[in-house]
């Protein structure tokens, strides 16, 4: 049951909503329930080829060569694709908007970087006649040491995975080995705090398992194109993708897709277009390329694993004065998605929390894993969770409810966030009231009546003197301003919560608190720190991601 709660912020809109909350029949619905939708692979070609991939058994090896001739005589057989007959046989996905370095081969070269990592494509008349094939292919491997572990990867020897990016991190801006925030001075608030709570916390991989696996159908139309039947969830992602690694323009690829038999963030890589269509080239035929479910699984992208260490001072009636996190993205061997992941992280510290100092480095590893990919929030889920965990056992440490303590250090109105921008239209507070209702949840009568609107701003949505150096390290580099590190009191709450008024109240700023003491030197970092450092230089130019996140400077609204 659908409930809208149309009280709360009544004055910001006016919620005459058409589509929201009003029952509505899906476009597609008739087809599915019918059995009439068309999948890609419901799409019938006369003379249609089927395509295949031998992949590497091991997760890091040298190939000292191939030997396609057996497979090349196999009954049944067209053609045997190997990375030579790739036009340009390295991408990544978001290179189409300026993000990263092409680090991926579409067949392997030299080198395999993970367990399932494509080879050599065989085409032929069957998919029996291709799986034959490919056990008549000869390769010979030097297998080579791996990693698995992310902190294992940036420690100095360990194996060079990608050698794109030879420090297994990847690089932001052509400069930074990490995404950073700094927002007023952590170690100081954490020599005041009267609790330090310090935790741990991974995720490990998950398989989309869509009920689909990943494909494509492509056959050629005249005037030289080619018709590309596809289950992808990013259509011109996936355009621009293989003309890029077919290096052909765009207009000579019709791609047809739009339905999805379950995707998740999983059908986002191109994983089949790009071979498929380079079959359909060699061969002059229809070629299709459908991943087994085996290989859905060892190749299909995961979400992949996370690494969260998560550090937080807090005061005895529950304000938390300062949030110290350090996150490790384990991209698997090459970047495709999660070099943003890991920017998306760093925008989402601290949480809808309003902390006074804050501190987060948020890393995207390299390993011998199978790559990673989007998954449904990737790169906001995992430390969300690692984040409300984290606020659990803060409030169990300081005895005040999980319910209250949220709502006592939510975001309001006006305060400041650690990104330095200023929050409006918060909701916290009310979305834990009604889900105590709903609960039946007890809280207090001093926390029911709180809100969002009154409470912030004021003291709260001052910047503070922030110590930092280049290289991003709190001590070196002080600034000369005394300006102390601000402790917000607790927010006062208002006489009800009942609606407000079409004005809203004039904001109750807390008083200031006097700067805590000096911290003593800075103890150890909960994590080993990466063996490199981003080096001192002048800014970059504005970098081609800024569509993605107000991290770099430019809001999507």
């Amino acid at each position: 049951m659908l409930e809208f709660r149309k009280e709360y912020f009544k004055d910001e809109r006016d919620d005459r909503l058409n589509e929201v909350g009003q029952p509505r029949q899906r476009q597609d619905m008739l087809g599915h329930v019918t059995g009439r939708t068309r999948y890609f692979d419901d799409h019938a070609f006369e003379g249609l080829l089927h395509l295949k991939v031998l992949r590497s058994p091991h997760p890091h090896a040298r190939l000292r060569a191939i030997d396609v001739s057996a497979a090349e005589r196999s009954p049944g057989v067209k053609r045997v694709i190997r990375a030579a007959d790739v036009p340009v046989n390295k991408n990544t996905l978001l290179s189409l908007i300026n993000f990263g370095k092409d680090d991926e081969p579409l067949l392997a070269v030299d080198k395999v970087r993970y367990k399932g990592e494509p080879i050599v494509a065989v085409v032929a008349e069957s998919e029996a006649a291709a799986y034959e094939a490919l056990t008549k292919i000869r390769v010979d491997y030097d297998p080579l040491p791996a990693v698995f572990d992310v902190e294992e990867a940036i420690k100095p020897g360990a194996p060079v995975v990608n050698e794109t990016y030879p420090a297994n991190t990847f690089e932001y801006h052509e400069k930074y080995n990490h995404q950073k925030l700094r927002f007023g001075d952590v170690e100081r608030a954490f020599a005041s705090a009267d609790f330090v709570v310090e935790e741990r916390y991974q995720m490990s991989p998950i398989e989309h398992a869509p009920t689909e696996t990943n494909g494509s159908i492509a056959a050629p139309e005249t005037n030289d194109r080619f018709v590309v039947h596809t289950c992808t969830q990013a259509l011109f992602f996936s355009l621009g993708t293989a003309a890029k690694l077919l290096d052909v323009p765009s207009n000579r690829l019709h791609f047809i897709g739009g339905t999805v038999g379950g995707g998740f963030g999983g059908k986002v890589d191109s994983l089949t277009e790009p071979l498929s269509i380079l079959g359909a080239m060699l061969t002059g035929r229809p070629v299709r390329y459908v991943l087994g479910r085996e290989e859905e699984m060892q190749y299909g992208c995961p979400r992949g694993a996370e690494r969260h260490y998560i550090k937080d001072g807090v005061m005895r009636d529950g304000r938390i004065v300062a949030r110290k996190v350090t996150s490790y993205f384990d991209a698997g061997a090459y970047t495709r998605l999660s070099s943003y992941g890991a920017v998306k992280c760093i925008a989402h510290v601290p949480g809808p929390y309003t902390i006074p100092n804050v501190h987060a480095d948020s890393y995207c590893v390299f390993t011998n894993r199978t790559p990673a990919t989007a998954m449904r929030g990737f790169g906001i889920t995992g430390v969300d969770f690692s984040l409300e965990v984290q606020m659990d056992k803060l409030a169990h440490k300081v005895g005040m409810d999980p319910m209250e303590f949220r709502i006592l250090n939510a975001y309001r109105d006006g305060d400041m966030k650690a990104h330095r921008r200023e929050a409006h239209n918060c909701a916290l507070v009310e979305c834990v009231q009604v889900a105590a209702e709903k609960a039946g949840w007890p809280i207090r009568d001093e926390y029911r009546r709180m809100n969002s609107l009154t409470g912030g701003g004021g003291e709260r949505a001052a910047i503070p003197a922030t110590a930092t150096d280049e290289a991003g390290r709190i001590g070196a580099g002080r600034p000369a301003s005394t300006t102390p590190t601000r402790v917000p009191a607790m927010p006062i709450p208002p006489p009800s919560r009942e609606p407000q008024p079409a004005a809203a109240p004039p904001r109750v700023a807390p008083p200031p608190r006097s700067a805590p003491p000096p911290a003593p030197s800075p103890p150890p970092p909960a994590a080993p720190a990466p063996r490199e450092q981003p080096k001192p230089a002048a800014p970059a130019p504005q970098h081609g991601a800024t569509r993605f996140s107000s991290v770099f400077g430019t809001r999507r609204r």
